[in-house]
């Protein structure tokens, strides 16, 4: 459960001035401080990612690319969760002048590229974190780019080609950009999977098993709520907190560890696989 575990806070000076001048990259993990039912830590966000970040490291060594962990930046942006306890938010304004002026330090420090991992959901949030690696862009001379997924890019309204993103995955282009994830009762009954549900507590119970309330979550029932309630959720405030008001949108009870390793392997060798092609393309 040590966030800074395996990260570039716990080496030295010496050892990170080596990496760079060795042509490390620089992976980063970007969430929040937020809500996540009675049964995840409030920290989920920043946990899900960090752990993402550490994955890539090892699947990029594999391959034989050199890379560090940025210590999780948590100061975030939250509008759907904004009207629950323990869901912290920062001007959007801020968080990008933040990320850029770190950029510049980072890239002054000689790394040549920074790629960037989001463990939060909200559109603001993501948006403002591309604001910031675009402001970075402009003052810094690494490379610096957002990891996300095509759906990611789609439902941001960018575009998979931008050079400002590292895209994996495959486009959807007979599902719309918002598409959520679609899971099904064991009556048959369809419904999203979006915030706190099966995906983001099996990521919780396959890496921090400790931090996940297995009392709570076991007794959870699904929200059952469709593509209409999450339009309103995604409205955010006292809406979001109306449509779930206890934090949820999905299915917890129906989460295990299995999916999450096998979900969390899946999504390291894709980023991996990405900032491989990104970087063999610059040389080329």
């Amino acid at each position: 459960m040590d966030i800074f575990g395996e990260s570039m806070a716990e080496m030295t000076w010496y050892e990170v001035a080596a990496a760079a001048a060795a042509g490390a990259v620089l992976l980063w993990p970007i969430g929040v401080i937020e809500q996540h039912g009675p049964h995840l830590p409030t920290g989920t966000d920043v946990y899900i990612p960090t752990d993402r970040a550490r994955r890539v490291k090892a699947a990029l060594a594999e391959r034989g690319v050199d890379a560090l962990v940025v210590p999780p930046y948590y100061w975030g942006v939250n509008v759907v969760s904004g009207s629950f306890p323990a869901s912290y938010s920062i001007r959007p304004s801020l968080m990008r002048e933040v990320l850029a002026d770190l950029f510049v330090g980072m890239s002054n420090d000689g790394f040549g590229h920074i790629f960037c991992f989001s463990g939060h959901g909200d559109a603001l949030h993501n948006r403002t974190l591309y604001e910031g690696i675009r402001a970075g862009s402009q003052r810094a001379s690494a490379d610096i780019s957002f990891v996300v997924d095509a759906a990611l890019a789609q439902r941001l309204e960018l575009r998979v080609d931008d050079p400002l993103l590292t895209v994996h995955g495959d486009l959807a282009p007979e599902l719309p950009a918002t598409a959520p994830r679609v899971r099904t009762t064991p009556e048959g009954h369809p419904f999203v999977d979006v915030h706190a549900g099966r995906w983001e507590t099996s990521m919780m119970m396959s890496s921090y098993p400790e931090l996940v309330r297995e009392d709570a979550r076991r007794d959870l029932r699904p929200t059952d709520h469709g593509p209409e309630e999450l339009a309103v959720w995604r409205r955010g405030y006292d809406d979001a907190r109306r449509i779930t008001p206890h934090g949820y949108f999905g299915d917890p009870a129906g989460a295990t560890a299995d999916e999450g390793v096998r979900t969390r392997a899946a999504s390291a060798g894709a980023a991996a696989d990405a900032i491989c092609r990104r970087l063999d393309a610059q040389l080329t």
